[in-house]
């Protein structure tokens, strides 16, 4: 892969202090993977049975592949399923290189694709993830069954006034300035902050689920890279958007060959509602999931609808029924229109359908 984005100067230091273990969910496994130049950790959920397709799963900026414990379980009688941390997250230490762009977090995902022979997978990304596993789908089709999207980082060009303190990160000198005025917080503090900033109701998370994310919380912030890597990262997603021509996002999305499930939520306050239609126009073989009460992570918010989604996915796509007309406006799964959106035309779970 090429691209105009350049890696940052100064790369992070490569080597994991010793902090408190990462949390692994009864059934789940956990091994490190070393790659030129990089070290993934690489959650895995042995399948139901065997002969299961393989799935990948990526996670968006400041997760991990914890993100992606519930559905992984969900789907166990579905798929074969692995979930990624990418580079300078989770329990992966930073690249060798220091290149947070998302060309180079792309480009770990085709090495491991690459390396484990488990290609083509079932392709799931959010967030940065989204946005990773789009450049994925569009320079290496050979490596992708499906694409399934949850709240994709695609560009747009009227940002959510909550979504840019997030883009700010990636300023020089941002990042000092917000750990040093909240240097006093506690985990829990920001636990509830990233809560209140990724899902629709916060109130959906269990007391296990928030104590699990204070302690990774905790862990996180004894990592000395963990600040440097969200602010390159972040700064990796805004150069993103400003790249042209063949690099530009919304143009390799018009690449993807692999049937696509789109996922926005209505109350997500990171990426916009309103650019799920220009998705699903963009995606050539698409289907539309709107989920009127999700946030940015309506995958862990809803992961058994997420779940029912992509198993209509597989099956549409495997009778060729993927993809032949312009989507309708505002289906929600609930059967209520998503904030903004035009009355919904019936209920029930709903998705809507597009092609070329």
């Amino acid at each position: 892969m090429s691209s105009t984005e350049l890696p940052s100067a100064s790369p992070a230091a490569n080597v994991l202090p010793k902090v408190s273990p990462v949390r692994v969910a009864e059934g789940e496994r956990l091994r490190s993977v070393g790659l030129p130049g990089i070290t993934l950790t690489v959650r895995s959920r042995p399948p139901a049975r065997t002969g299961l397709p393989p799935a990948l799963f990526v996670h968006g900026l400041g997760g991990s592949s914890q993100n992606w414990s519930e559905l992984m379980q969900v789907l166990e009688a579905d798929v074969d399923g692995e979930a990624v941390d990418l580079p300078g997250f989770g329990d992966s230490p930073p690249p060798d290189d220091g290149d947070y762009s998302i060309t180079a977090h792309a480009r770990a995902v085709i090495r491991y694709l690459d390396a484990s022979g488990r290609g083509p997978v079932h392709l799931f990304g959010n967030s940065l993830g989204g946005a990773i596993a789009t450049r994925v789908s569009a320079v290496r089709p050979d490596l992708v069954r499906t694409l399934t999207l949850v709240s994709p980082a695609l560009p747009e060009l009227r940002v959510q006034r909550t979504a840019v303190p997030t883009a700010l990160l990636a300023l020089p000198g941002v990042v000092t300035l917000f750990t040093r005025l909240t240097k006093e917080w506690s985990a829990e503090q920001r636990v509830r902050g990233v809560m209140g900033l990724c899902y629709g109701d916060p109130a959906r998370v269990t007391d296990e689920g928030f104590r699990n994310a204070v302690q990774e919380m905790e862990r996180r912030l004894q990592l000395p890279y963990f600040w440097d890597a969200m602010a390159r990262s972040a700064r990796g997603i805004v150069n993103a958007y400003t790249l042209g021509g063949q690099h530009a996002l919304w143009r390799q999305a018009e690449r993807v060959l692999a049937p696509t499930l789109l996922i926005y939520g209505g109350r997500d306050q990171l990426v916009g509602y309103r650019m799920a239609q220009r998705a699903a126009r963009a995606f050539r073989r698409s289907r539309l999931l709107t989920l009127p009460e999700a946030g940015h992570v309506a995958m862990m918010e809803y992961p058994d609808l997420v779940a029912r989604a992509f198993r209509e996915l597989v099956a549409d796509a495997a009778s060729g029924q993927v993809a032949s007309s312009e989507p309708d406006e505002g289906y929600a799964a609930s059967g209520a229109p998503a904030p903004n959106a035009p009355a919904a035309h019936g209920g029930g779970a709903l998705t809507e359908t597009s092609g070329s």
